[in-house]
């Protein structure tokens, strides 16, 4: 089951992955087509690139109005994308399979850093459920999201530690992050790559059209 699981089923996850995405943007072009055509008249590449900027970095409004919150937020997406990128046995698999490698975090900073992630996460959770304007637009399916994004973090330390059974871990761990690689095109995870689309049409939007900005 493991080599099936780090072969083919890993495969089917980054086909998905890669061709919902396209599917996705691919829909988003032609609907704006049809319905806004006025995004495309009004589109500033400047704009956009400021947008996109300014709302990367901690350099809006959210931060100064919800410091805290943004902080974690901005912690949890570095996270997110960071410790899977650079955690060690990962680029060892990188290495066996294609002859690919990169700088690794050590060992012991990767593990405290999927502690924090799982600790920003459980935050995220609790956000939702106690902050009134949270709690009103989520959905049980938010709540399974960042279950799903959990669920790497939590079984990869319990395997790295081999806790409860090591080989179970192993497999969980693989599962739960090529669920969550077929998951991002068609759910909000999917904001992931959005977040560059709507952030260039509102930095047009309000720079180009409106004279005036969103940060």
């Amino acid at each position: 089951m493991y080599e099936f699981i780090r072969g083919p089923l890993l495969w089917v996850a980054f086909i998905v992955f890669i061709a919902g995405l396209i599917y996705r943007i691919a829909a988003l072009v032609n609907l704006s087509l049809k319905k806004d055509q006025v995004v495309y008249d009004h589109f500033s590449t400047s704009w956009a690139l400021r947008s996109i900027f300014h709302w990367l970095l901690p350099l809006n409004r959210t931060v100064a109005q919800y410091p805290v919150y943004s902080i974690m937020t901005y912690a949890f997406h570095i996270l997110l994308l960071g410790v899977p990128i650079f955690l060690l046995a990962h680029s060892v698999l990188w290495y066996e399979s294609w002859q690919i490698s990169w700088w690794s975090l050590p060992e012991d900073v990767a593990d405290y850093l999927s502690l924090l992630m799982l600790a920003l996460i459980l935050f995220l959770i609790i956000r939702r459920m106690v902050a009134p304007y949270a709690r009103i637009v989520t959905t049980a399916a938010d709540y399974l999201l960042l279950v799903v994004v959990a669920l790497p973090f939590l079984t990869g330390y319990l395997a790295y530690h081999q806790w409860i059974n090591y080989h179970l871990m192993v497999i969980l761990h693989m599962l739960s992050g090529e669920l969550m690689l077929i998951l991002i095109p068609f759910t909000k995870l999917s904001h992931m790559i959005f977040f560059f689309f709507s952030r260039a049409h509102i930095g047009s939007e309000f720079g180009e059209r409106r004279g005036t900005v969103t940060w």
